[in-house]
């Protein structure tokens, strides 16, 4: 497969009390297998807009997204939902664990959903890989701002998808935590060979991906 993803004169609009805002306008982009790509670009620029239209979390105004040779911009939401249980992971700046949940089970959830037997031992594998062995039964709450998203992580990658999203992965982390985050999401990146889209406002960790989509006001100014 040359492209895992395209999207092709994407747009997003949305009616204000002051008319209709363009917050993406004409995004025309594919990605390859196995690609680092970043997203970077201004606040208000529309990267996290971006994002939530490659993963199928929203729908365009107009464009399409095609999802290994799959067109998700007209599916209806169960059918994404769909798509994104067989293909996609997600890693946000605000972790979203469940609180009521233990590191280990709120990293079995996604295997749990897909009624996976073996989902307490991918589990476990995976947080023991983040170093997070010893803090399997601990609550969110009990758990620094770098162990949750370590924890988020190691929910990501227990599906083993193809594409990984990630929304301003250290937005919350001081700078020495928030590179071991890295440090770790890449190597996690490489061994599973999964694609990892990731937004950014980081200069050094977008000079660690393969590919740069710039946005400004809306609009690809620079790929490469």
């Amino acid at each position: 497969m040359e492209h895992l993803i395209t999207a092709t004169d994407l747009g997003k609009s949305v009616m204000t009390p002051n008319g209709q805002l363009d917050i993406l306008t004409a995004v025309t982009i594919s990605i390859k297998p196995a690609d680092t790509v970043a997203v970077i670009g201004a606040s208000g620029s529309g990267k996290s807009t971006l994002l939530a239209l490659l993963a199928g979390l929203d729908s365009p105004s107009s464009g399409h997204v095609i999802i290994a040779g799959e067109n998700i911009s007209a599916m209806d939401e169960d059918q994404r939902a769909d798509i994104r249980s067989r293909f996609v992971g997600f890693v946000f700046q605000s972790f979203h664990l469940l609180p009521g949940l233990t590191a280990q089970e709120n990293v079995m959830l996604p295997l749990e959903v897909k009624g996976e037997r073996s989902a307490r031992d991918k589990a476990l594998d995976l947080l023991q890989r983040v170093g997070l062995g010893e803090r399997t039964g601990h609550y969110p709450s009990q758990l620094s701002g770098g162990e949750q998203q370590r924890v988020a992580i190691a929910r990501a990658f227990v599906t083993t998808p193809q594409i990984l999203f990630a929304d301003e992965p250290t937005g919350n982390l001081d700078r020495h935590t928030g590179q071991t985050i890295i440090d770790l999401l890449f190597q996690l990146n490489s061994e599973f060979n999964t694609t990892l889209i990731l937004v950014t406002h980081d200069q050094s960790l977008a000079q660690r991906c393969h590919e740069k989509i710039e946005l400004e006001a809306g609009r690809v100014v620079n790929a490469s």
